[in-house]
């Protein structure tokens, strides 16, 4: 059975390793976990059955260590941990904009790698993870796709796509969460519970998700189908035109890319 470190309690860590005991490709004992904040690493050691460790360097003392602290936060760590990295380490990464090749550069060592990009939802096994792969064997890569494919779906891409996919799933489920709400306060305004709303708009969000993956038909498509002639839905489809919606969200995308290009390592 492999080991696994994790370097970073936080969420991410926290949904990966949920996934990972859940689906018995590890228990406990083989899930070796460092965290600067402490009371945080032994929440986590007594509630998930982790091994806490006192240092990144020990953590790192496993066939996978799995990176999961924010970008500004790798220089340190992976002065930390280099000592304890070989050319056979697995490392995986899931930093916005943090390159496979800083990491090599970093730690001396061109070791396998997959550098990933997840999301939130992961912690409810709905996630939506991209990944692409480096210097890694069929085995170990089949491996760490399915550490992800067990909490939600996952697509492979190149690494050169990487940093834009961050727009496309990683920061994605925050827009929706602004139009979830603006959806539930306007609800609320014309005096419809609160909660009832939220089941709605709710169910509507992931019916619609359902209809754009299952019905076979383009997103234009069923626009069209929801929009008869005359209707309220064009009217509210026209205001959202003066408004450049479209056009708004397009551009949200290329700034959440832009600045992870300029997170990149």
């Amino acid at each position: 059975m492999k080991t696994i470190g994790f370097i970073g309690a936080g969420n991410m860590a926290t949904a990966i390793i949920g996934g990972l005991l859940k689906s018995g490709v590890v228990d406990g004992n083989h899930i070796k976990v460092y965290d600067i904040m402490q009371e945080k690493l032994k929440k986590m050691s007594d509630d998930m059955g982790v091994t806490a460790c006192g240092s990144a360097a020990e953590a790192a003392d496993a066939d996978i260590t799995v990176l999961a602290v924010k970008p500004q936060n790798y220089a340190e760590v992976l002065e930390s941990i280099k000592d304890a990295v070989t050319d056979d380490k697995v490392i995986v990464t899931i930093a916005a904009g943090i390159s496979t090749d800083y990491i090599a550069k970093a730690i001396g060592h061109d070791c396998p790698m997959v550098r990933v990009m997840p999301n939130t939802p992961l912690l409810l096994g709905v996630g939506a993870t991209a990944l692409c792969r480096h210097n890694i064997s069929d085995d170990n890569f089949e491996f760490i796709y399915n550490m992800f494919a067990n909490s939600g779906t996952v697509a492979v891409l190149d690494e050169a796509q990487m940093n834009s996919v961050i727009a496309v799933n990683g920061s994605s489920p925050a827009y929706i969460y602004l139009f979830a709400k603006a959806m539930i306060d306007y609800a609320v305004k014309e005096g419809i519970d609160e909660q009832a709303a939220s089941k709605l708009v709710c169910a509507s969000l992931k019916g619609s998700a359902e209809m754009i993956e299952r019905s076979g038909d383009t997103p234009d498509t069923l626009i069209k189908k929801v929009s008869s002639p005359g209707g309220t839905t064009l009217k509210a489809l026209e205001k959202l035109e003066q408004r450049n919606f479209y056009d708004t969200i397009i551009e949200a995308m290329d700034a959440c890319t832009k600045r992870a290009e300029e997170l990149s390592k």
